[in-house]
Order: C-alpha cells, then structure tokens, then sequence
C-alpha cells in the first residue's frame, strides 16, 4: 500500500458520492470518507488537475438477483454531497451503470486533457469505485486508490478489493500520501 509516482496528468475521479448513497449504512463512517475526498478535490483543483464527480441515477438493465430498492428514492438522491465544493471547472459524470466509464464521455474527457493516470475514490468500494478502477485500467490509465476515501456497504467486500484487486489494478495509498506525491 504505497503509491510511488503520480504522472503529470493525473485527474482524481470521486465516484457516487451523493445524498442518496452517503445516507446508507456503511462499512466505515461516511463523514471520514467525504472529509478525505474533499481534501483530495481541494487538492487536485489548487495544482489546476481535473477533478470528476461521478454520480448514479438509476441501474443498468437485465436480470439480477437482488431486487430493486423498494420505494421512490427521495429528491436529492441524485445531488453530490455540499463537502465537495462543486466548482464550475469540475467534470460531472451522470452514469447508469456501477463504472464510471461505459456509457459517459468521461473517457474523452480525460484524453481531452490529456490525462495519463486518475486517483479512485467513493463510495461503494467493490462496486462502482472498482468497476471505475477497472475500466480505468481497461483504458490504459495508471490507477491509484485512495484507501482512506472509499467505503462499502459491507466490510468484507471493501477488505477484499483493497486487498486483492486494487493491487493488480494499480497503486494504493492514503489521501494525505497521495497529496503528497502530488508535490
């Protein structure tokens, strides 16, 4: 669990951190989660690196095995947390899918900018903050997870991603580390 480098072009992506998933019981407290990413937004946005905001607004289609949540979700599910600092320059990713890349521009986004390498965070670890490790990966980009900055609805599945998946993917640290490397 160290990160060595960060390329030039490194953007940091947050993923589903929004009202509607920050207000589910949780692995590790919420509020220790958007703290470290809202550090890393403040942090990325004060070297002039791109900053994404991804959030869900509804579930690919096709069979599961876990049925739909129950109810009409309330208003605000959608809306990014206000500890985020939204700012104008930031990039928001609308997605339907657990990664942030199929079925979004993000991919042209970051090429756009020229970006070599993204930093992962969010919330759910093993789901949409690995499937966007994944498909960053997929897509030829350096990855780093921000350890300290994601979160799961299960202890066991965050535990086994940040054990066993984010390493093959690429890189892990803390956001304080990767700050740091950020220079």
């Amino acid at each position: 669990m160290t990160a060595t480098a960060l390329d030039a072009k490194t953007a940091l992506v947050l993923v589903d951190l929004q009202k509607g998933i920050v207000g589910l019981p949780l692995a590790h407290p919420a509020a220790d989660v958007v703290e470290r990413a809202a550090f890393l937004a403040a942090a990325f946005r004060e070297r002039g690196l791109p900053v994404v905001l991804v959030r869900v607004t509804g579930g690919a289609p096709g069979r599961n095995e876990q049925p739909p949540a129950q109810g009409t979700p309330p208003a605000d599910w959608v809306e990014l947390v206000p500890e985020l600092d939204r700012q104008d320059s930031d990039i928001v990713v609308t997605k339907q899918t657990w990664g942030a890349f199929y079925g979004t521009d993000l991919d042209m986004q970051l090429r756009r900018r020229g970006v070599t390498q993204v930093v992962v965070g969010g919330i759910a670890t093993s789901i949409g903050v690995e499937a966007t490790a994944r498909s960053a990966q997929e897509h030829g980009y350096h990855v780093t997870v921000a350890t300290d900055a994601i979160t799961d609805l299960k202890a066991e599945t965050h535990a086994n991603s940040v054990a066993h998946i984010f390493p093959r993917l690429g890189e892990t640290d803390t956001a304080d580390a990767i700050v740091k490397l950020l220079g």
